[in-house]
């Protein structure tokens, strides 16, 4: 016959002491995580510029422009279009390059028009790329788009 194991009120608390622990301790470290990884603000008052977010999102749109990116052999391409496909020359081109989820390797690439396409030449790791693209149509409307870009592995 085995003899039961009597629990005791210190291993209760010793149990419960260590599973608040390890919770804490994980909140604490993601918590920690995310405050360190957080690029920072978008806008400065975002009441403000929500005020004006149906006019310029609607001046945007009657552009009717499509954004293509494609990267290959260290060339980032833009293929900005019409709504009749047709290539579109911008005022200027400009933004940041970098990943979702942090600053580190964020970059201002600098942009050449020729063919119909925006190239520059910039060596890019394999994964998620994010363009937050700024530009200005030839009539002073302001585009802006947040341009996703697949980087495969290269052969």
């Amino acid at each position: 016959m085995t003899k039961q194991r009597e629990i005791t009120g210190r291993q209760v608390f010793f149990f419960v002491s260590g599973a608040f622990a390890i919770v804490i301790g994980v909140n604490l470290t993601l918590a920690y995580n995310a405050v360190k990884t957080f690029p920072g603000l978008e806008v400065k008052n975002s009441y403000v510029a929500s005020q004006k977010y149906d006019e310029v999102r609607a001046a945007q749109e009657a552009l009717g422009w499509t954004v293509e990116p494609t990267y290959q052999d260290g060339v980032l391409e833009l293929a900005v279009t019409d709504a009749d496909g047709a290539p579109v020359e911008v005022l200027n081109l400009r933004g940041i390059l970098g990943r979702a989820t942090h600053t580190r390797q964020d970059m201002t690439p600098e942009f050449t028009f020729a063919n119909g396409v925006y190239s520059t030449p910039v060596e890019l790791d394999r994964g998620n790329w994010n363009f937050r693209m700024q530009a200005t149509a030839p009539d002073g409307t302001p585009f802006q788009q947040r341009v996703v870009i697949h980087v495969r592995k290269q052969k």
